[in-house]
């Protein structure tokens, strides 16, 4: 198959788990003989075509107030602007069809699309390619992506123009996908819900990680707990820190790694503890060796996470989790085998289960042994696999679609 993939970001400008995945299943399907080309965002005002292993990228800079590699730190007012030409952007609309009619790829997969707007649909429709949709988040149901209001907490009642927003997105994209995939079921749920993708097709594909080997053995004269990922409230790593500092004990240590726009602040709620520690940013080899040395990993978000790299990565890594109970982390945590789940933004219910899993060690061994285990459903032979498999069938549906508007033409 010609598979074009679309992602707003790809390596080496890398933020999340989603491109990070995006390029690991590029690469894959090169691998297995595809023919794989990548649409992305530029983080210059020039354009280029490269090359990287085996994958044809083609990086454009579609017109805007600003890339969208500068959003940090921007007004209100050109943030506003951005979002408002991001709705649907003709001159990215143009730009990626041009793409698809010179390389003619046999379906697009559409991942994270800000940056390039709701146009990208369009552009594949129009040149009657099968488009598959990943939803990494909830892009289309809130502008913010994350479910939550301004002050941090969830949104149960969306703002009128939140629900404007929503409306003209399920407007925009109704018609537009064949097939829709997301890492959890309660994305597609979500969706689903707000009356999106009501006659589409889904499947649930959990993300696929490279498995390790054997079982990794760890060391319990000082019990290590670690975070790893965006250092932002959202994430509810100050939750973690309180939690972590109420315990009174000599032989743990809690690693923070990451980067956000809440590190100086989780800094200063961490200064007068010494064993926390700060450890900044890290290119994926450092960070994955950075498990090897971790006992327990916690993932305490009050957002709706999707479906977090971080729990793969820890459970291929035999490292039990403990994690908030929200949006699809339940449905990788199986609790007392490979982990434990708390309420979001209960500190004392983390700070219980800290305590009663650095006190018993064995219990850790235990949960170790079935977070290695939990782990082997998430190859990436078996991500890459579901893939091709929706591949060929959007393929099979889009001609059934053609071929019910060309009678319904002669009638």
């Amino acid at each position: 198959m010609k598979i074009c993939i679309v992602s707003n970001l790809y390596p080496p400008y890398v933020i999340g788990g989603a491109e990070i995945t995006v390029a690991k299943l590029a690469e894959a399907l090169v691998n297995k003989g595809h023919e794989v080309m990548v649409i992305t965002t530029s983080s210059e005002k020039t354009e280029s075509i490269e090359v990287l292993k085996g994958v044809k990228v083609y990086r454009i800079n579609p017109w805007n107030v600003y890339t969208l590699y500068d959003h940090q730190g921007k007004p209100g007012v050109s943030k506003a602007l951005w979002h408002a030409l991001d709705i649907w952007n003709p001159n990215s609309y143009q730009k990626i069809r041009d793409v698809l009619r010179k390389e003619k790829p046999d379906v697009v997969h559409v991942n994270n699309y800000k940056g390039f707007s709701m146009s990208v649909f369009d552009a594949a429709k129009k040149e009657n390619i099968p488009v598959v949709f990943t939803a990494h988040d909830c892009s289309l149901i809130c502008p913010r992506a994350n479910l939550l209001h301004g002050n941090g907490e969830i949104c149960e009642d969306p703002q009128m123009i939140c629900n404007l927003y929503s409306n003209l997105q399920r407007r925009l994209i109704k018609g537009k996908v064949d097939w829709l995939t997301a890492p959890s079921q309660f994305i597609i749920d979500k969706l689903k819900s707000c009356q999106f993708f009501q006659e589409v097709k889904t499947s649930k594909i959990p993300l696929g990680v490279d498995l390790v080997n054997k079982k990794l053995d760890k060391n319990y004269d000082r019990i290590d707990i670690s975070y790893m990922g965006g250092l932002n409230k959202i994430k509810g790593v100050q939750v973690l820190i309180k939690a972590f500092r109420n315990i009174d004990n000599d032989k743990i240590r809690l690693h923070i790694y990451g980067k956000g726009v809440d590190e100086d602040e989780f800094k200063k709620l961490a200064a007068s503890d010494p064993r926390i520690i700060f450890h900044g940013y890290l290119e994926r080899d450092l960070l994955m060796n950075s498990y090897h040395e971790t006992n327990l990993a916690v993932l305490p978000s009050i957002c709706y996470d999707n479906s977090p790299m971080m729990i793969y990565e820890s459970l291929t890594n035999s490292t039990p989790l403990i994690a908030s109970r929200i949006g699809g982390i339940p449905e990788l945590i199986e609790e007392n085998k490979n982990g434990y789940l708390f309420q979001p933004g209960n500190q004392e219910e983390l700070q219980s289960i800290l305590e009663r899993l650095i006190e018993n060690p064995e219990t850790l061994k235990r949960l170790e042994k079935g977070a290695f285990e939990s782990a082997s459903q998430y190859s990436m032979e078996n991500y890459v696999n579901a893939f091709e498999e929706i591949y060929l069938a959007s393929m099979t549906v889009n001609k059934k679609h053609n071929k019910k508007l060309n009678q319904q033409v002669i009638h």
